[in-house]
């Protein structure tokens, strides 16, 4: 099952959130986006800490359902290859 992101992530719950998903570590192979509306550049923060811890376990994340606004500002920051949102 898919670890699910809220519709807002921003600096008020991204710490909780962050912690949230590593204690569910296993589900965040999958990432479902279809309910993030409200996010600003946290939210790419977040993806890349469990993109890297799962690295370390060779896996990766795979987001599904990404907001075209996720994939722009994945792009502007220059890390769309390392989130598979190219």
């Amino acid at each position: 099952m898919p670890f699910s992101l809220p519709s807002k992530v921003t600096q008020a719950n991204v710490v909780a959130l962050e912690n949230e998903g590593l204690l569910n570590i296993a589900s965040l192979q999958s990432i479902d986006c279809s309910q993030l509306v409200d996010f600003d550049s946290t939210v790419l923060t977040v993806l890349l800490a469990w993109q890297k811890k799962l690295q370390e376990k060779d896996q990766s994340i795979a987001i599904l359902q990404a907001p075209e606004k996720l994939k722009v500002l994945a792009n502007v920051y220059g890390v769309s290859a390392l989130l598979g949102l190219n």
